[in-house]
């Protein structure tokens, strides 16, 4: 093993890392292109989006990972040498709360060694949120924001709350907790680019393209529990078959005092450290919900910035949590989405489908009529709030941001508090490395004293009263924000169950027939699919792990029909005609289609998701 120590000799090791891969690769696509035209022909070619009519063989994707390793494994090999490099913090994912505790931690100390790593090609390749952000914590972290030129440039004036019926809406009073005054329609992607050039300025060394794919455990000599040490990047150059190909470089060993896990929502590595180290116990299991969004191009004459309009209702039942979200940015663009709580019943609905669904309600169309579909992507929220949120510091390590949970569902808000989650484990670490702690045990009395606390606190029971159904959670929610304030003398928690736990046999409920698309305000997933831009280079493991490779016919095709195909926004699964097999039905994954949103690794208890090679994914240019 060699092991490089930090600043110019590990600086000098990536760049040699990258210079060995021919700049044709995606691989060496570490900087955001300014525009699509940048990006070279292979880097569409490559993607070969599959078609659910397109027969083809399957990805080698039934293996059954062992309990006590990452389901991610890489490739093993005794005689692999690898390189090590050492540094007081490793974090894994350039997101809001990643990179927030770079940055506090270096305002803090500056003469620390902190080290970022992201899966995608570059800082912001991967991130994707509706995104309205409520500026306090970023008031915290970089006072002077404006004049270093963060791109919040439209300010939320205008906000409405609407219940949808099929055809007609109705004005709902806007809530304390939704009131926008004062927050930014942004770009999540372009906020974290621009913070990431504040921390390089502040000597945080960051690098895009290389995904996090194990975590490093040893013996902590002082105590003899197990801590951890640091991560393992992923292997490059593995073919389909397991084995390395000509291009093949070993992942890295990345070593530090502590390691801070910011993946965002079900972070593989952050799933490892719950089971692992027991991180759930005591709390209450999290529940997720799936957000998919456009960017559309419309008429001016219907263009107000500043605009913010959030519905219930249509196109979703009673029984259903979820609701619409649509901003006005600049220049003629809007942002629309519709998020979906992933504790749905019914095994046909689609989250996909019931954002098609909501742009044909007539409030939404009269926006789109005129107008052009740019962006598409989807991902995950952890939606579970304070009762949910695990133990999150252990010996060597914290977990931020929405890996954690920290969302605050009623606000529909969660970057102010992923930062100010990173911001709060930043000090907590400081103070650990000054007291030689291998624990940061701060973080979780931080937490409780911060208005981050206060205000999950607050907001503790709104999601949970939607489990009993739309107008009951209305009535409820009101009475807890209007009257109680946030103080009510009650707590209200979630039924205990994991959220694919709620599924009902297909023979239980009634399929929703969803209508012909017409391509051009409602469209097929895959026509929306190469909006997102996804790429993954094809020959390579696949990273999504069958656990149990007779399940996908004899358990979903059998008990809750092609519920794999509607939950996946991406059309990663499908279920092909084959006579060969006894059903008729063959299960195959489409994994190049993959946006790394995570829905099947919550929603089918039988798969696991795991990082693909780097670059691989969406690449969301303003998302």
């Amino acid at each position: 093993m060699q092991h490089v120590k930090c600043a110019a000799q590990g600086r000098l090791m990536w760049q040699s890392i990258r210079n060995s891969v021919p700049a044709s690769s995606s691989f060496a696509m570490a900087k955001k292109p300014q525009n699509l035209s940048q990006l070279s022909p292979s880097f569409f070619t490559t993607t070969s989006l599959r078609s659910y009519s397109h027969k083809t063989e399957p990805q080698s994707a039934v293996e059954t990972p062992d309990e006590q390793a990452h389901p991610g494994m890489q490739h093993q090999d005794e005689a692999i040498e690898r390189e090590s490099m050492d540094f007081d913090v490793v974090i894994v994912g350039a997101g809001p709360s990643g990179l927030s505790t770079a940055i506090r931690l270096k305002q803090l100390d500056p003469d620390l060694e902190v080290c970022v790593v992201e899966k995608g090609s570059y800082v912001g390749a991967h991130i994707l949120s509706g995104a309205c952000i409520e500026p306090r914590t970023l008031n915290e972290l970089i006072p002077d924001w404006k004049e270093k030129g963060a791109p919040l440039k439209v300010e939320a004036k205008y906000d409405e709350m609407r219940y949808f019926t099929a055809n007609r809406s109705f004005p709902l009073p806007v809530i304390p907790q939704m009131s926008n005054h004062g927050n930014y329609l942004i770009s999540l992607g372009e906020l974290c680019a621009w913070m990431a050039e504040q921390a390089e300025e502040l000597g945080v060394q960051i690098f895009p393209g290389f995904p996090a794919n194990e975590i490093i455990f040893e013996q902590d000599e002082a105590s003899g529990d197990q801590r951890v040490a640091g991560i393992v990047t992923r292997d490059m150059g593995i073919g389909k078959d397991g084995k390395p190909k000509s291009t093949f470089e070993p992942g890295m060993e990345l070593r530090a005092k502590h390691t801070v896990f910011s993946e965002g929502c079900r972070g593989s590595l952050s799933k490892q450290l719950f089971s692992k180290l027991k991180l759930r116990e005591g709390c209450d299991p999290q529940t997720y919900a799936l957000g998919v969004k456009e960017v559309w191009e419309v008429d001016n004459a219907l263009h107000k910035a500043g605009t913010v309009i959030h519905t219930l209702g249509h196109p979703l039942d009673s029984k259903t949590y979820g609701g619409s979200f649509m901003y006005h940015l600049d220049d003629g663009k809007i942002n629309l989405g519709f998020v979906v709580a992933l504790d749905y019943e019914n095994p046909t609905l689609s989250p996909y489908e019931e954002l098609q669904r909501y742009k044909s309600h007539p409030d939404v169309k009269k926006y789109l009529e005129n107008g052009k579909c740019i962006s598409y992507g989807a991902r995950t929220l952890s939606e579970g709030g304070l009762f949910s949120l695990p133990k999150f510091s252990f010996p060597g390590g914290i977990i931020v941001g929405d890996s954690a949970g920290f969302l605050n569902v009623p606000k529909i808000k969660g970057i102010h508090t992923s930062m100010k989650s990173g911001m709060l484990g930043a000090e907590a670490i400081v103070d650990a490395l000054k007291s030689e702690k291998v624990e940061a045990d701060t973080y979780r009395e931080k937490f409780e004293k911060s208005w981050l606390h206060e205000e999950l606190h607050k907001e503790r029971n709104i999601r949970h009263y939607f489990k009993w159904g739309l107008w009951p959670g209305l009535m409820l929610s009101g009475l807890d924000a209007l009257i109680f304030r946030g103080k009510a003398p009650w707590d209200v928690r979630g039924d205990g169950r994991e959220d694919h736990e709620h599924y009902k046999p297909i023979s239980e409920v009634t399929p929703i027939q969803y209508p012909k698309k017409d391509n051009k305000i409602t469209f097929d997933l895959l026509a929306n699919l190469s909006r997102s831009n996804t790429n993954h280079e094809e020959d390579q493991p696949c990273h999504l792990k069958v656990r149990d490779p007779s399940a996908p016919i004899e358990v979903n095709l059998k008990n809750y029909g092609e519920r794999s195909m509607t939950f996946c926004p991406a059309g990663v699964y499908e279920f092909v005609d084959d006579e060969t097999t006894e059903t008729g039905k063959r299960f195959q994954i489409n994994a190049q289609n993959c946006l790394h949103c995570k829905a099947c690794d919550i929603k089918d208890s039988n798969i696991d998701w795991t990082t693909p090679e780097g670059n691989g994914g969406p690449s969301y240019a303003s998302m």
